[in-house]
């Protein structure tokens, strides 16, 4: 320290964080991409009113833009003149750096694009089986139409094993039926459903004048689909506790083709059972002071919103 209490820093030039090109994070030191391209139009045309009309920029804001890179870099780049812009030794150097930067980032964005055109081509979905059984189809043809060339894979199973695949990152955009949202995803309510009791005709319950109560259901032994099922989980939820099982199944139409036989009742989504009621292959069993409501739910990775093809089927499913 000198005896006027100034640096040999100081006295050499002043603090480095005050000088072009020193310090502070690269971002700051380093031109941002219009103003390279700038000064390379610049070099090619020797106008700095063409460089401006070739990247559709007025002369003024060249300029401007010009200025203020000379002063980040802390060099003249452009000697301007009636004649025209040259530049010089320092912006020919600077020149030929910013060529390479240029033409490195025509690279990152020629891969970005790939990698937007790769997850554009596929779509992975997940959904619980009512969903992928009785709504999906729908969604997925009016998909088609829109994006005949995005290859769809359909991976069907029951609410649990959607959150687990998407988890894995096996999915892209899931469907379930719960009461509740799977932890780890967000959700967005897409429609709404309802479970009826249902039996075949022959069934003591197909003859009944008066509705169950809740109580007895709740006793009854039925054919149900397995734990992890959204419309399982409905009904342990809201009737406080299940019998156990007459049969437990897999899939929906497993459970439906069970209760057509006479097996015994079961609890289905009304999406899946209005053409066995039509003909009377299967008899709705009212419930009396029960309600078996359900919410039908998009889901994905909490901060992850759906992009590409699955944000447009997700708008098609709310449509």
């Amino acid at each position: 320290m000198s005896r006027t209490g100034r640096s040999r820093t100081e006295e050499q030039g002043g603090d480095d964080a005050t000088r072009p090109g020193v310090g502070g994070s690269l971002a700051h030191r380093v031109p941002e991409l219009g103003a390279l391209e700038l000064l390379l139009a610049v070099a090619r045309l020797g106008s700095l009113g063409g460089a401006a009309r070739e990247l559709g920029i007025t002369q003024p804001a060249a300029s401007s833009r010009i200025r203020s890179m000379e002063r980040q870099l802390g060099v003249a780049l452009v000697d301007r003149s009636p004649r025209g812009s040259r530049l010089t030794d320092a912006g020919a150097l600077v020149t030929d750096w910013a060529r390479r930067i240029v033409e490195a980032a025509e690279a990152f964005d020629v891969g970005a694009q790939a990698l937007r055109d790769r997850r554009d081509s596929r779509l992975r979905v997940a959904a619980s089986m009512t969903i992928a059984e009785y709504l999906l189809p729908g969604w997925l043809l009016a998909l088609r139409a829109q994006r005949p060339d995005t290859a769809v894979s359909l991976l069907a199973g029951n609410s649990a094993a959607v959150a687990e695949r998407l988890l894995s990152d096996e999915a892209d955009l899931g469907f379930v039926e719960g009461l509740t949202v799977p932890t780890g995803l967000d959700s967005v309510v897409i429609a709404h459903d309802h479970l009826i009791v249902v039996t075949a005709p022959g069934h003591p319950w197909s003859r009944r004048r008066r509705p169950l109560e809740a109580t007895e259901l709740a006793a009854t032994p039925l054919i149900l689909r397995e734990k992890g099922s959204g419309t399982r989980q409905v009904l342990d939820v809201t009737l406080g506790g299940l019998a156990r099982p007459l049969i437990e199944l897999s899939s929906t139409t497993a459970v439906k083709a069970a209760a057509v036989s006479g097996a015994g009742p079961a609890v289905l989504s009304e999406l899946a059972v209005g053409e066995e009621l039509a003909m009377r292959r299967l008899v709705s069993v009212p419930v009396q002071d029960v309600s078996l409501a359900r919410d039908l739910r998009a889901v994905w990775p909490t901060g992850h919103r759906p992009v590409g093809p699955a944000r447009e089927l997700l708008s098609l499913t709310r449509g």
